[in-house]
C-alpha cells in the first residue's frame, strides 16, 4: 500500500491524470501563498560573501535530477575541496564532517545516504552534513577547503555562490509549484542560474549493473529492483522491460527483516539497487549475503565541453 502511494504521488507531481488535475487546480491558491513566501524570501535576502569558490548543485523540481553523481563528477576535478548538505534521512542533527579527505569519520545513519554516497566516491576530498549551511561553509573554511560545493542549495539565497540547475531529461506535464505541481521554485527561476545543464544535451548518464561482491556482470532477465529514491521510475529505462519494481520513500532506511523478506519473496530474481542504497544496505552485510544484490553504477559523461570553462572561470575569481 505504501508503494503504491508513492508512485500516485509521483505521478501526480510529474504525469497527474485528470483526477490528480483537478487535485492540482484545487490546490493553486495555497501554490500562490507559497511562491510569494519565496519570492520575498528572495528579496529581502542579504548575501555573505565568504571570499571563496561556493558551487551550488541543485534542481527547482522536487526529487532528485541527478544532483550527487554531478556533484562527483564536478568535484572530482578539484583539490582541496569539500562537498556540504543537509543529510535527509540521517538519524543525527547538527554539523558533523562525515569524511576528511576521503577518512569515512561516521557511519551511514549518522551521515545520511547522499552524503556516505559522497565521501566513498571522493577519495581526495570532504563531506559535511549540516543543516545549517553557513555553519557548514565556515567549518570547511576552518579546515582548509579551497573550493566548496553545495548540494541542493539553489534557494539559499543569503550564501554568494555560483548556481547551477539541472534540467530533466523529461520535466514535469504542469509548471505549477507545490503543492498543485512538482517546482519547489517558479520555472521562471531557471534564468536566475549562473549555468543550466540539460540532460540528454549537457550530460548524460551511462549506467553499468555489476555484482555487489565480485563486480561480475549482470546475466539475468529476470530482475527485481529495489530502491528508496525519488522518482523510482527513472531507473526502469535501463532495465528490461519486464523488471519488477520494489519502491520505498526517498531515504528510507533498511531494515533487516525488510531486506531478508524481499530477498526471500524474490529468490529467483536478480536483486537491483542502487549506490546510495547500497550504503544502507551494506550495514547488514553479517546478516545477508551482499552477492545477492547487483549495483547500478552510473557515470556522467558531460557532452558540451564549455561546462568546466565557465566553472573554471568563476574560479579563477578567486585566485
Amino acid at each position: 500500500m505504501k508503494q503504491k502511494l508513492i508512485l500516485w504521488f509521483e505521478n501526480y507531481l510529474f504525469y497527474p491524470n485528470s483526477f490528480q488535475k483537478l487535485i492540482s487546480f484545487l490546490l493553486l491558491p495555497l501554490s500562490f501563498i507559497y511562491i510569494i513566501v519565496i519570492l520575498s524570501k528572495r528579496l529581502f535576502a542579504k548575501k555573505n560573501d565568504f571570499s571563496l569558490p561556493i558551487i551550488s548543485v541543485g534542481n527547482l523540481i522536487v526529487g532528485g535530477s541527478g544532483k550527487t553523481p554531478i556533484t562527483i563528477k564536478l568535484a572530482s576535478n578539484y583539490k582541496d575541496v569539500f562537498i556540504i548538505l543537509r543529510g535527509y534521512g540521517r538519524e543525527s542533527k547538527g554539523l558533523f564532517l562525515v569524511s576528511q579527505n576521503g577518512n569515512i569519520l561516521v557511519d551511514v545513519k549518522t551521515s545520511g545516504d547522499e552524503a556516505m554516497l559522497l565521501a566513498k566516491s571522493l577519495k581526495n576530498a570532504s563531506v559535511i552534513v549540516s543543516e545549517d549551511r553557513v555553519l557548514g561553509i565556515n567549518k570547511a573554511k576552518e579546515l582548509g577547503a579551497k573550493i566548496i560545493f553545495l548540494d541542493d542549495a539553489f534557494s539559499k539565497y543569503s550564501i554568494k555562490k555560483f548556481d547551477i540547475l539541472l534540467k530533466a531529461k523529461n520535466e514535469p506535464e504542469n509548471s505549477f509549484c507545490i503543492p498543485s505541481g512538482a517546482y519547489r521554485e517558479p520555472k521562471y527561476f531557471y534564468k536566475k542560474a549562473d549555468l543550466i545543464l540539460k540532460e540528454g544535451i549537457d550530460f548524460k548518464r551511462v549506467v553499468t549493473i555489476k555484482n555487489a561482491i565480485d563486480d561480475s556482470l549482470l546475466n539475468s532477465s529476470k530482475t527485481t529492483l529495489l530502491t528508496a529514491i525519488s522518482k523510482p521510475k527513472r531507473l526502469l529505462e535501463f532495465l528490461g522491460k519486464d523488471t519488477k519494481m520494489i519502491a520505498f520513500a526517498d531515504h528510507h532506511n533498511f531494515t533487516k527483516e525488510e531486506l531478508l523478506n524481499i530477498l526471500k519473496e524474490n529468490k529467483d530474481s536478480k536483486i537491483i539497487t542502487t549506490l546510495k542504497d547500497f550504503v544502507k544496505i551494506k550495514e547488514f552485510e553479517k546478516e545477508i549475503d551482499l552477492s545477492d544484490f547487483y549495483l547500478m553504477h552510473l557515470e556522467i559523461e558531460f557532452t558540451n565541453e564549455s561546462i568546466f570553462n565557465t566553472i573554471n572561470g568563476y574560479i579563477k575569481e578567486f585566485e
